[in-house]
């Protein structure tokens, strides 16, 4: 059973692997925009404010300690970030049949039910534009992605104001006050985020040879959907050091219209008679085709 075991989470490592390189092409989402990215070190205290238009691109990396080609695609987003502003936020596949001990169920249900994917790599862009995969569309993935990240978040005038002072190892107060017009994103709900996010952390295990796995997304924490407020939080402990940072992450949640119910059509058996004799009929075959075997 154990050899069993080790197979099948064999299996399904080479698939998820094998399916995550297979694509590469920019796909346009409409899950609603992530920005922000304002961060402070958890055991600092830290304020600041800034134009909406000099907020860093949020980038969401999909990957696992098990996965090959997310390797190559972190990489390349190294070398994408020592050019462009940008926050990198890796998320980590929650797996049992495969080990990984950097990934939860609440936060990788999160990113499939936000942008419907299970398998890494996978890379989103501001919460708008996803590439899957690690095969570049042009000359280099590093190509690939700049000319993503390139592209201006438009988000209008306006400032976001971050503030974080820490009570102790494991708890912190954050305020935030958002100014943004609000029109320009639809229908739907803006809610504010705390991300917890450790620096790095060392994984001996890690099949892909890493080692050392950087940006570990430890806690997402919902502080509501008001534009501005203040709200004390508990802090997720660290896998190792003493490496955490606290972000303050906007994410849109556009209004998702209900599919009209179609009602089931009622058939009046006094108008159309025979289909009461049909359905007799049909009942008395079966019953003879039982006694009959």
């Amino acid at each position: 059973m154990v050899k069993q075991g080790r197979l099948f989470s064999l299996l399904i490592t080479l698939v998820l692997c094998s399916s995550g390189a297979s694509a590469g092409v920019a796909e346009t989402l409409e899950a609603g925009a992530v920005f922000g990215g304002q961060s402070t070190q958890a055991n600092e205290t830290s304020a600041s404010i800034v134009n909406l238009s000099e907020l860093p691109n949020i980038v969401e990396v999909y990957t696992a300690t098990w996965c090959s080609n997310c390797v190559d695609v972190e990489h390349a987003l190294d070398d994408v970030e020592a050019n462009v502003s940008m926050q990198q936020y890796h998320i980590h596949r929650s797996i049992s049949e495969v080990q990984d001990p950097f990934g939860t169920d609440i936060i990788d249900k999160r990113f499939h039910d936000r942008y419907g994917r299970w398998s890494p790599p996978a890379v989103v862009f501001n919460g708008t534009t996803m590439v899957r995969g690690s095969v570049a569309q042009s000359d280099s993935l590093q190509q690939d992605f700049t000319t993503i990240v390139e592209q201006p978040l438009l988000l209008g005038n306006g400032s976001s104001t971050f503030g974080w002072t820490p009570m102790s190892d494991s708890k912190g107060t954050v305020t935030w006050n958002l100014d943004v017009e609000m029109a320009q994103f639809g229908e739907g709900t803006l809610s504010a985020y705390l991300w917890v996010v450790e620096g790095s952390a060392y994984f001996e295990e890690g099949s892909n040879g890493l080692g050392d796995y950087p940006h570990i997304v430890r806690d997402i924490i919902h502080l509501g959907n008001d534009t501005q407020g203040s709200m004390s939080v508990d802090l997720p402990a660290t896998f190792d050091g003493d490496d955490l940072s606290v972000h303050l992450i906007y994410q849109f949640n556009p209004l998702i219209p209900e599919e009209p119910v179609v009602p089931t059509p009622v058939v009046d058996e006094e108008t159309v008679p025979f289909l009461s004799s049909i359905s007799t009929l049909a009942m008395v075959g079966v019953a003879v085709a039982v006694r009959r075997s």
